[in-house]
C-alpha cells in the first residue's frame, strides 16, 4: 500500500509562514466554497463523509458539529492541540508545517456552527507550533479571512492561542476547559457533554488538529471524494507516527485499511535486520501486538476484535533486543504520574498497577499478580471518570497476554526509547 499525501500535501513544500504560499497551493478555496454553499451543505457533506475523530475516541465528526450547530446560546470552537500521547507527533507536524490549514479549518467550523470564538489549546512544549499559528492568525486577520467580517460573509470569527502547561490530563477535553478557565486540570463528569455545556458553560465544538484538517478536504472533494480512500467504516487517510526500532522513523499518511505490516514496510522494516518482537499501537493508551498480527488492517473496526486501537496514531516498534517489561514499566509509571488523582479508581489503580508491574519487570512476581493486575485494570476501565483511567491498563494487560507468566527484564537489550531518533517528514 503506497503512502499518500493529502493532509501532508503542503508539508515541506509551502512556506508555513506565508499566506500567499498557502493560497497558491489551494489554501482557502474550501472557505470560499463554504461561504457559497452555507452551513447546511457543510453539515450534510461532513455527515456523509463518515469522518471520525482522529484523537482516539473516533466519534463521528458530523454528528458532533450538528449538535453544536443546533444548540442554543453562544457557541465556541476549540482545537485540541495538546498532543501529549507518547510516540505521537502528527499534530505537531501539521501545526508547524501547515498552520494556515488549521486556521482555515477552524474558520470553516466557526461559520458552520455559528460560533464567533475559536481557541487553539497548544501543548506547552510546542513553541514553534504556537508561534506559527499566531503568525497565521495575524496574516489571516489582515487579509480579511478572520475577524469581524470573515471573507465578506458578514460573519465574525476570532481565534486565539492558549499554551498548555505540560499536563497529559489536559488533553481530555473537559480538563482542557478547566485549564483555560483557570481551574485545576481535572475532567468533568458527563453529561452534560461539551456540545451542550463546554468552555465557560457554552456549547462547544472540540476537535483535534488532524480531524479539523480533514474538513477542507471534505468540503473541496465532497463526501464521495473523501470516501475514495479508506474503508466503509474508517473513511479517508490516517497519519501514523512510526518510531522505535525501524529503519526510517517518521510520520506516514496512508489510507485506512493499510495493514500493520505494510506500514512497517514503508518505514523500512525492523532496523539492522533484526526480528520483530512487538508493536505498541496507539501509544501508551494503546495495545501491544505480536509479529503474528502484521496482517491486521489499520482501521477502527479491524483492530477492535484483538483489543487494539488506532488511538492517536502512534506505532512504536520493538525489536528482539528490547526489554518488553521495561517498556511496560515506563507505561505504568507514566500513567501513575499523569493521573490527576480526582477519582479513586484511577488514583489508586495506577499506583497499584505500577507496583505490580515493577515486580513483574524485576522478575519478582507473585503468583496472584497476573489476576490482580487484570482485576485492577477492569476496575479502572469501568469506573474511572475519563479516558486516562479507562485506558491506563490496556498496554499493560496486552503485554501480559503477549508474555504470560512472570517475565524478567534480563533479556539483554536496550529499550525502544534508546533506538535511533526518528526524522519527521
Amino acid at each position: 500500500m503506497p503512502e499518500v499525501r493529502r493532509l501532508l500535501a503542503r508539508a515541506g513544500v509551502a512556506d508555513p509562514e506565508s499566506l500567499e504560499a498557502y493560497r497558491s497551493l489551494g489554501g482557502y478555496a474550501a472557505l470560499a466554497r463554504v461561504a457559497e454553499r452555507g452551513p447546511a451543505w457543510v453539515l450534510s457533506e461532513l455527515e456523509a463523509s463518515g469522518l471520525l475523530g482522529r484523537g482516539g475516541a473516533a466519534f463521528p465528526a458530523g454528528r458532533k458539529w450538528r449538535a453544536v450547530a443546533e444548540a442554543a446560546g453562544r457557541r465556541r470552537v476549540v482545537c485540541n492541540a495538546d498532543e501529549s500521547e507518547p510516540g505521537t507527533f502528527k499534530d505537531r507536524v501539521l501545526m508547524e508545517q501547515d498552520p494556515f490549514a488549521v486556521v482555515e479549518a477552524m474558520t470553516i467550523a466557526g461559520l458552520t456552527v455559528a460560533a464567533e470564538d475559536g481557541l487553539v489549546y497548544v501543548r506547552g512544549e510546542y513553541r514553534l507550533a504556537a508561534a506559527r499559528l499566531r503568525r497565521a492568525i495575524d496574516q489571516a486577520e489582515r487579509a480579511g479571512l478572520l475577524g469581524a467580517d470573515v471573507a465578506g460573509t458578514g460573519r465574525a470569527f476570532w481565534i486565539r492561542v492558549v499554551r498548555g502547561a505540560g499536563a497529559y490530563i489536559c488533553g481530555e477535553e473537559t480538563a482542557l476547559f478547566n485549564s483555560v478557565e483557570g481551574r485545576r486540570g481535572e475532567p468533568r463528569n458527563k453529561p452534560p457533554f461539551p456540545t451542550q455545556a463546554g468552555l465557560f458553560g457554552d456549547p462547544t465544538l472540540v476537535n483535534n488538529v488532524e480531524t479539523l484538517c480533514n474538513v477542507p478536504i471534505v468540503v473541496l472533494e465532497g463526501a464521495s471524494g473523501f470516501r475514495r480512500y479508506g474503508t466503509d467504516r474508517s473513511t479517508g487517510t490516517k497519519l501514523f507516527c512510526v518510531s522505535g526500532h525501524v529503519e526510517r522513523p517518521g510520520l506516514y499518511e496512508v489510507p485506512f485499511g493499510t495493514t500493520l505490516g505494510e506500514l512497517l514496510a514503508l518505514a523500512g522494516g525492523v532496523w539492522r535486520g533484526r526480528r520483530l518482537q512487538a508493536v505498541l499501537c496507539g501509544g501508551a493508551a494503546g495495545t501491544f501486538l505480536g509479529p503474528d498480527r502484521l496482517d491486521l488492517p489499520l482501521t477502527f473496526e479491524g483492530l477492535q476484535p484483538v483489543g487494539g486501537t488506532v488511538g492517536s496514531g502512534a506505532v512504536i516498534v520493538l525489536d528482539e533486543t528490547a526489554s518488553l517489561w521495561d517498556i511496560v514499566l515506563r507505561v505504568a509509571r507514566f500513567f501513575q504520574e499523569e493521573s490527576c488523582g480526582q477519582c479513586v479508581p484511577c488514583r489508586v489503580g495506577t499506583q497499584r498497577q505500577l507496583e505490580i508491574v515493577t515486580r513483574l519487570a524485576s522478575g519478582r512476581a507473585r503468583p496472584e499478580d497476573p489476576q490482580l493486575l487484570a482485576d485492577i485494570g477492569a476496575a479502572m476501565t469501568d469506573a474511572s471518570i475519563c479516558g486516562l483511567g479507562q485506558t491506563a491498563a490496556g498496554a499493560v494487560l496486552s503485554a501480559l497476554a503477549l508474555r504470560p507468566g512472570a517475565p524478567s527484564s534480563s533479556n539483554g537489550g536496550a529499550s525502544a526509547a534508546h533506538g535511533r531518533p526518528g526524522e519527521v517528514v
